[in-house]
């Protein structure tokens, strides 16, 4: 099945190039492109594309805000939105993965990161890079602390579900998450999908926030 993209950046040539990148693939094509964020979500609205690479800093309407208005349609649930950035974006970041980015991506990665991220993202699996999410979100949670509201809402888990938000906000993988806490594949399925439930969090990316929020993971922790 062909994944099915949409490019948002204020520069052509960004643009040109993550189209040249994407269709190297056989499995990516290039929907269409759009130079801000206003023309980007019409144009997410017109052609139902899979997944959008979104930049954060535009004029205008930025990614932020276009990633918001994406995700709020119930007509785009199925839109995968990942964030163009770079390590001066933290507190961006943050604020586009609370209004529902799927992942983010670093202007400078390679190729291969570039292709696997869409198809990690259009497959509905787990955050791209964790390692360098963690370091994002560490940033952000050591600058602002522990927020009360966060942590209130783990109080509707229960202590194998903590495990498993804490395995999640890490970076782990379903099959990892069964292998570290001694579950099936199946099982460890079953509670991130339960924790998405309970905790109202649309995917992974809002669980890590939420685990990073509230205190349950800690910068520099393991």
């Amino acid at each position: 099945m062909t994944i099915r993209a949409v490019v948002v950046d204020d520069q052509a040539l960004v643009r040109s190039g993550l189209r040249a990148l994407l269709e190297r693939a056989e499995d990516i094509e290039v929907a269409g492109e759009a130079d801000d964020g206003a023309s980007g979500v019409r144009l997410v609205r017109e052609l139902r594309p899979d997944v959008v690479l979104m930049d954060i800093r535009m004029p205008g309407v930025d990614g932020l805000e276009a990633t918001r208005r994406i995700v709020a349609s119930p007509e785009l649930r199925d839109v995968r939105v990942i964030v163009l950035t770079t390590f001066d974006d933290d507190e961006l970041v943050l604020g586009a993965i609370r209004a529902g980015a799927a992942a983010f991506l670093l202007k400078d990665a390679s190729p291969e990161d570039l292709r696997a991220a869409v198809r990690v993202v259009a497959a509905g699996d787990a955050l791209l890079a964790p390692a360098v999410t963690r370091t994002v979100l560490a940033r952000v949670a050591a600058s602002t602390g522990v927020d009360a509201d966060a942590t209130a809402r783990l109080d509707r888990i229960t202590d194998r579900e903590r495990e498993v938000l804490a395995a999640v906000a890490r970076g782990l993988s379903n099959d990892e998450i069964a292998g570290e806490l001694f579950l099936s594949p199946a099982t460890a399925r079953t509670y991130v999908s339960r924790l998405l439930t309970k905790l109202d969090a649309r995917d992974r990316a809002q669980l890590v926030v939420l685990a990073y929020e509230a205190g349950l993971v800690v910068p520099g922790g393991g």
